[in-house]
């Protein structure tokens, strides 16, 4: 593919600067691992891409599903030929869990979609966020609530709470439900995953299921398959009053991709709010050292917005030198 070189910027040049100030500062650790940077975005478009190159991104995550494999490729063209690369697709909510055939059938072909659009754009993996519970109806604990038990073999659940789990059934059934309808749906899409060599990372959001690291865990680890791993977001993860180098260890090398936004506790811990990076309640070396501690290498995207893209990547070049 014909790529285009172009002479560095002074705002290329002042990011570089300051990356390499960071790596030489007193305060910042050593680390055997390599983290690159991304921001999520939408269909590339040439002044945005141009901008986070500018800033000091390395890539990016598209949001955006092709229907056409030469426009694709034109994006493709279009970003690598920038210096950045696509490393992920967000396919994002599917409703695998759901009563209507027809839902999950719609939601299974937007997956099928998203993996295209990934090998397409020379991108490694897809997000995919299974399904989700929630509502009204459904009684849930409190995320500073929970206890979990669960069958290993199978994921069920059968407590989410210490003491009376009466009022949790209905959440239970629903938690198990999903556990069985994405394990159905998702070992369906692995042989389509592996021809196109992209893999599918299941994000565990803010979708009330599997909100445990153990749980989280055994859940992925239940595909048994290298085309199945864990997009892991370190925010979305906060409220549940876990530190996040304990997910990080407990996932270990199940991580395929992670999600960087911050989250801040509300001092009772019971309520809270996204922040930007730095601006919560992360520990972020001790996440970067537990990235570290089971080798990851790879990518960390930004979702997040409403700060100038150089302070962003200022953020980000923190965090990976572990200041």
């Amino acid at each position: 593919m014909q790529t285009t070189t172009f002479s560095p910027s002074r705002r290329q040049f002042l990011a570089t600067a300051a990356a390499a100030s960071l790596l030489s500062s007193s305060n910042a650790a050593t680390f055997k691992t390599v983290i690159k940077k991304a921001k999520i975005v939408g269909k590339p478009e040439e002044k945005a891409l141009r901008d986070l190159k500018d800033a000091g991104f390395d890539g990016v995550e598209v949001s955006h599903l092709f229907d056409d494999e030469t426009e694709a490729k034109k994006s493709r063209e279009l970003v690598e030929g920038i210096g950045l690369k696509v490393h992920s697709v967000l396919r994002g909510w599917a409703e695998f869990n759901s009563d209507d055939p027809g839902q999950v059938a719609a939601s299974y072909a937007v997956t099928e979609k998203a993996l295209r659009t990934a090998n397409w754009l020379g991108a490694e993996t897809i997000l995919l966020v299974p399904c989700r519970v929630g509502g009204p109806t459904v009684k849930m604990p409190d995320p500073w609530e929970f206890d979990i038990e669960f069958d290993e073999k199978t994921g069920h659940v059968s407590r989410v709470v210490k003491g009376n789990n009466t009022p949790f059934e209905r959440y239970i059934a629903l938690q198990n439900k999903s556990t069985d309808g994405s394990k159905e749906q998702v070992t369906k899409l692995i042989p389509l995953a592996e021809k196109l060599n992209v893999i599918i990372g299941l994000e565990n959001v803010w979708n009330n299921l599997w909100v445990r690291p153990d749980l989280y865990k055994n859940f992925v680890a239940s595909f048994n398959h290298p085309f199945v791993k864990a997009y892991y977001d370190v925010g979305n993860h906060v409220k549940y009053i876990v530190p996040v180098h304990d997910w990080i260890h407990t996932l270990g090398g199940l991580i395929k991709k992670i999600h960087i936004k911050d989250y801040a506790l509300a001092p009772d811990n019971h309520s809270g709010k996204f922040v930007h990076p730095r601006d919560g309640s992360i520990d972020w070396p001790k996440m970067r050292q537990a990235l570290d501690d089971v080798g990851y290498n790879g990518w960390i995207t930004l979702e997040d917005g409403g700060l100038p893209l150089p302070e962003f990547n200022d953020r980000l070049n923190k965090i990976i030198t572990g200041v």
